[in-house]
């Protein structure tokens, strides 16, 4: 599956304005909530996880790239949100550069197989320049999901 399977626009976030990798991480799972693709209820449950993995590894890669990921329990499917952040934002990257494009997935946990398949798509594409600079000029997350597909 592509990660166009899991990403929906209401779910892409174009210019947020956050802080921090950990007030990003919030509004992420927020847009998840409002947008209803993960219960309310799984709000502070998914924040959690997601803190708990980048508090242990940062999930900032290379080349403007983070893409924060963690596993629930109970859940149905994958759930993913992005964010373009043109000007960057700290994640505490390999490369010390500012992460531009952060992908935040929540996977099964039962699911571990298409856990490592969706991260290793996410990092194969994304490894890619042109398809970087594609993702930052795009101008609505439908656009940006025609990319993936």
């Amino acid at each position: 599956m592509a990660l166009a399977d899991f990403l929906r626009p209401d779910s892409v976030l174009l210019s947020p304005q956050a802080a921090d990798k950990w007030q990003l991480i919030r509004q992420m799972v927020d847009g998840l909530v409002g947008a209803g693709h993960l219960p309310f209820e799984r709000r502070d449950e998914a924040v959690a996880a997601l803190d708990a993995r980048e508090r242990s590894v940062s999930t900032g890669m290379e080349q403007g790239i983070a893409v924060p990921h963690a596993a629930l329990d109970e859940l149905d499917g994958v759930r993913a949100a992005l964010a373009v952040i043109p000007e960057g934002l700290d994640f505490q990257s390999l490369d010390q550069l500012p992460a531009r494009i952060v992908v935040l997935l929540l996977v099964p946990r039962q699911e571990k197989l298409l856990h490592v398949r969706t991260l290793t798509e996410v990092a194969r594409r994304l490894g890619d320049s042109a398809f970087r600079q594609r993702i930052l000029d795009c101008r609505s997350g439908a656009e940006l999901i025609g990319l993936w597909a």
